[in-house]
């Protein structure tokens, strides 16, 4: 994996052993006890026992660090100035149903600030890491988002709001303004991971609106240091209270802007 910083080497150490954990239960998924917290909204012993993993690891490593997590919620920490953001296992469905893309999902924000981010996927033993002045990394190979300038030479990725969820006419709107100007787009199911390829260069761009700060910090760490941009799509501050995000590199995001407010109006 390379030269990793102290801080990296705890990260990417406590989402492989979390990672390992969900590969067990995944092995064994038709037995896994699931319970529903909502529509289509699932949590399983799998995400609590990878959780309690990542809480108890980080918390030796980085005592009194704050935590804001999925099933968890918000840990206050005696150092003000940190705090994880996590999710212990986002693309639950796809795990549910025996799909072999799903992630570990860890972030550092620094004084409000997100500096660091790992993003695993234990069934495919793919680690994406990045720090704040130090690139983008699949393992130990540099990441980069694509060079693709143009919409219509462009795969994107998003997600759909599902049974439960509000903004599913705002979505139609708005698949309807990008499919036609695009060579493809993709819904994979963990927009942690959507993120992550966009940080390698696998799709050109992603949105999807109504996202928890778990779903997406990790993974804006990783675009930006791939040299890529992030954006909230209706150009607010603060794309972890709103959820609404888009990325890719500045032309895409460009056009990709343009067609979201053509959506808008």
């Amino acid at each position: 994996m390379g030269s990793l910083s102290p801080l990296l080497t705890v990260m990417t150490e406590v989402a492989t052993k979390a990672g390992r954990s969900l590969n067990r239960d995944f092995r064994d998924v038709e037995h896994l006890q699931v319970s529903r917290k909502g529509p289509a909204d699932f949590v399983s012993v799998a995400d609590k026992k990878a959780e309690d993993i990542i809480y108890d690891r980080l918390t030796q490593a980085r005592p009194g660090y704050g935590f804001l997590m999925e099933e968890r919620g918000i840990v206050e920490g005696t150092d003000k100035s940190h705090r994880w953001i996590v999710d212990p296992l986002d693309g639950t469905l796809n795990f549910l149903h025996g799909m072999p893309h799903f992630a570990v999902s860890i972030a550092l924000e620094r004084e409000g600030e997100l500096v660091a981010g790992v993003i695993y996927n234990p069934a495919t033993d793919e680690m994406f890491h990045a720090e704040k002045g130090r690139g983008a990394w699949l393992s130990d190979r540099r990441l980069r988002v694509a060079g693709r300038k143009h919409l219509d030479e462009a795969v994107m990725a998003t997600g759909m709001p599902f049974i439960g969820k509000k903004g599913h006419a705002q979505f139609l709107k708005e698949l309807h303004q990008v499919m036609p100007h695009c060579a493809g787009i993709r819904r994979m199911g963990s927009a942690a991971l959507d993120l992550a390829w966009v940080a390698a260069g696998r799709f050109d761009g992603f949105w999807e609106r109504n996202l928890k700060p778990w779903d997406i910090a990790a993974g804006i760490v990783l675009v930006r240091e791939a040299g890529g941009f992030v954006a909230e799509i209706d150009g607010g501050a603060d794309i972890l209270a709103t959820g609404h995000i888009a990325a890719g590199n500045e032309a895409m995001l460009g056009e990709l802007g343009q067609r979201l407010n053509a959506a808008a109006r």
